[in-house]
């Protein structure tokens, strides 16, 4: 299906963001501001669309329904030009972030995934070997019931210290827990 342009209207300086609700991508998908979104999307979006489209999600943890955006503000807050009616750099990223299906242009503003695919496997073939061999470790879903009570237990503690979900798998996987044990550690964590 291929996405509309994104098109920002002249003679407004904010757009409304709201959540894409999409129950097949929140079921198998991963956190927008995840390390598999900093490992592989970033590849495919670039760094500043990667840091635009963060910034959009964490907008929707504040106002979960969807937010006014100004603009001007939000491009300058990540350090990025923006001018009404203009090509900018912040006006390529949020299009960066619809062309490559992580945002959509809805009527009045512009629908936001709180969680991404995977990356798709054309996305993939452009990565560098050692970049697909990480990808196809992520991809495992195999794992010992030992690692993941270790993974889990990690996971109760740091949540129950106040952590958020994305700072517990970063620590997770610097701890050596696979990415399909914490993924399914801080699942279970977050239901305990």
């Amino acid at each position: 299906m291929p996405f509309a342009p994104f098109a920002f209207r002249t003679d407004e300086p904010t757009v409304m963001v709201v959540p894409w609700h999409d129950p097949i991508v929140e079921a198998i998908g991963f956190e927008a501001r995840s390390q598999y979104v900093e490992l592989f999307w970033l590849n495919v979006l670039g760094p500043t669309a990667t840091w635009a489209l963060r910034r959009l999600v964490t907008g929707l943890d504040r106002y979960p329904l969807g937010y006014e955006m100004d603009l001007g503000e939000t491009a300058s807050m990540l350090g990025l030009a923006y001018g009404i009616g203009t090509s900018n750099s912040f006006a390529r990223a949020l299009q960066r972030c619809v062309l490559f299906g992580v945002s959509q242009h809805v009527p009045g503003g512009l629908a936001v995934r709180r969680k991404v695919p995977p990356v798709a496997r054309r996305h993939l073939a452009r990565m560098p070997d050692g970049l697909q061999a990480m990808h196809e470790q992520w991809q495992t879903r195999e794992f010992t019931l030992t690692e993941l009570q270790r993974g889990r237990t990690l996971a109760e503690v740091m949540m129950s210290a106040g952590e958020d979900p994305e700072v517990v798998e970063r620590h997770l996987l610097a701890v050596g827990v696979s990415p399909a044990a914490a993924a399914e550690a801080i699942a279970l964590a977050l239901t305990h």
